[in-house]
């Protein structure tokens, strides 16, 4: 397939984070223009440049109208923005052609409380509580506002299911970095077992939050991507 010829890549950035912090800065978005491919880096609803979720938006629905009448794309999500790729691929099947999910694993089966992110974005700090803080931290520094946070932290979710992603045919890289929380995954367990088409890229020495400014990663994504 020639530049010419493949589809739009979709990029869906992390929590608290933005397009501009996810994709631009660390240079993906050069990175999928130099091999001719158009991008499309959307802001998720309470980020960046969005607007504020009321706390029942159908984020799935916002990031499916960014790409409608254009499917199937590509997709590249991290975090929480993997998580809304995949809910998508599984509920409209057809809108990828590609998808590689960073720093998620298993524990998508296993829906996280929000709770102690929520304290954290709103109760006086507490050192004991270190994911909630990063993602406090990351929140203030790129002026997204708290409140929307919260709301898109508890908007209602239907839990994924061993079906939802049995139903995703698409081919998927899974990139996760050994040092995530997520857990380092095996062929033979968790996410990359529950899914059809799936193979698992892992990252030596890498936390969550330095997976999506890794090189490895950009240079796995890319080549997946037929970059």
């Amino acid at each position: 397939m020639t530049p010419d010829q493949a589809p739009p890549v979709l990029l869906v950035h992390g929590f608290a984070s933005s397009a501009e912090h996810n994709w631009r800065h660390p240079g993906w978005l050069d990175l999928l223009a130099d091999c001719g491919r158009e991008t499309i880096a959307i802001d998720l609803p309470g980020h960046g440049t969005a607007p504020k979720p009321a706390g029942d938006e159908n984020v799935e629905g916002h990031v499916a109208a960014a790409v409608a009448g254009r499917e199937p794309v590509d997709g590249i999500g991290f975090s929480a923005g993997a998580h809304v790729l995949l809910r998508l691929a599984a509920d409209q099947p057809g809108t990828f052609r590609r998808l590689a999910l960073l720093g998620i694993g298993r524990g998508v089966l296993e829906p996280a409380d929000p709770e102690p992110i929520v304290a954290a974005l709103t109760g006086e700090p507490d050192p004991e509580n270190v994911t909630g803080m990063v993602f406090r931290r990351l929140a203030d520094g790129l002026g997204n506002d708290r409140d929307a946070l919260i709301a898109f932290l508890r908007r209602p979710q239907r839990p994924l299911t061993q079906a939802d992603l049995a139903r995703i045919t698409t081919r998927v890289l899974v990139v996760l970095g050994d040092q995530d929380p997520a857990g380092t995954l095996t062929p033979g367990d968790g996410l990359v077992a529950a899914l059809p088409d799936a193979r698992l890229v892992t990252l030596r020495g890498v936390d969550h939050f330095g997976t999506p400014a890794d090189v490895r990663c950009m240079q796995a994504v890319l080549g997946f991507l037929g970059c």
